[in-house]
């Protein structure tokens, strides 16, 4: 798993490894606002550490690069006091074609920290080129961290390629989601986009593999109702619970109990990960609301099982 050794002012900072072709293929040249220029290179770091003085988990160091960036760190659960709360904000409202983003989140000192995005990712139509994210995450001993992020929504004609390289201590506990969605449904807009093409994998403090896992959707070459895909099901969703092994069994049984009954509409299911070192979760359903409170329900198990505290939900204006 190769993570960048530029600088926030390289355009190779931005630009993922290994490309995929089915996304290569859309490489066209733009001709206003390329690649690199001003307003099309996202970025963000943040460190989160918890404080020795006052116990509560706080942003050590804050780096952004508009259309990315994030406000101060909130304390919102009772139950949990030092658990930060930050919110991923982005002033365009959306991704366009040509955008290069990366996000930078490292742990450490037994933080405990929950981040979520302000509000649905939209991928907007692209006439040529495509759009791309990097997430960047570590881990570090003993730490807590939720990344739950709102749904994706690809428009007409959009193409994405997101990666996630997570790095997450054995010791450690990281819950992270992503919902996907066919599209702007009210404007008949339903899986009319090129490709959104989603890879996540994940690694220990040793470098150790714990799993690679990747989407491939691409609505105008393959009917996303067929059969062995999302059938007579809308909108996906994707899971990832890495953990002690301890608690793996546990986290495994106590999930798929609590979606089994959840509601007739979702058909989710979990699985142990590889070397027993966690728990893949997938969703389908009929809404991104019904996935995102499904997925609240499995960061509530998590919480519940680990922490031994409760989960209140994600409060957004």
């Amino acid at each position: 798993m190769m993570i960048k050794k530029t600088t926030v002012d390289d355009l190779e900072y931005y630009i993922p490894d290994a490309i995929p072709p089915e996304v290569q293929t859309y490489g066209s040249k733009l001709d206003q606002l390329g690649v690199g220029n001003p307003g099309k290179l996202g970025g963000l770091i943040l460190r989160l550490e918890r404080d020795k003085h006052n116990g509560k988990t706080s942003v050590k160091e804050q780096y952004s690069r508009v259309p990315l960036y994030t406000q101060r760190a909130l304390y919102l659960e009772e139950a949990l006091p030092s658990m930060a709360y930050l919110y991923i904000i982005s002033p365009s409202g959306g991704i366009l074609q040509g955008d290069r983003y990366r996000m930078d989140i490292t742990l450490r000192n037994n933080a405990l920290a929950h981040i979520t995005t302000q509000g649905a990712t939209r991928v907007y139509r692209m006439e040529k080129n495509f759009a791309t994210q990097i997430v960047n995450v570590d881990v570090g001993e003993g730490c807590y961290f939720e990344y739950i992020p709102d749904q994706i929504i690809p428009y007409v004609d959009s193409r994405f390629y997101q990666v996630a390289n997570l790095r997450v201590h054995d010791s450690a506990t990281m819950l992270y989601s992503e919902i996907m969605t066919p599209g702007r449904v009210a404007r008949g807009e339903s899986f009319a986009y090129d490709i959104c093409y989603m890879k996540a994998q994940a690694a220990n403090q040793d470098g150790n593999m714990r799993f690679v896992d990747v989407a491939i959707l691409e609505p105008k070459k393959r009917s996303m109702k067929a059969f062995g895909v999302l059938e007579n099901y809308d909108t996906v969703g994707s899971m990832y619970v890495l953990a002690p092994s301890k608690y793996v069994a546990e986290l495994h049984d106590k999930i798929n109990s609590a979606l089994a009954g959840y509601s007739k509409d979702l058909y989710a299911g979990a699985s142990i990960l590889p070397d027993n070192s966690g728990v893949i979760v997938r969703m389908l359903g009929d809404t991104a609301n019904l996935l995102r409170n499904a997925v609240f329900e499995v960061v509530r198990v998590a919480r519940r099982t680990i922490l031994d505290a409760p989960f209140s939900g994600i409060r957004k204006a």
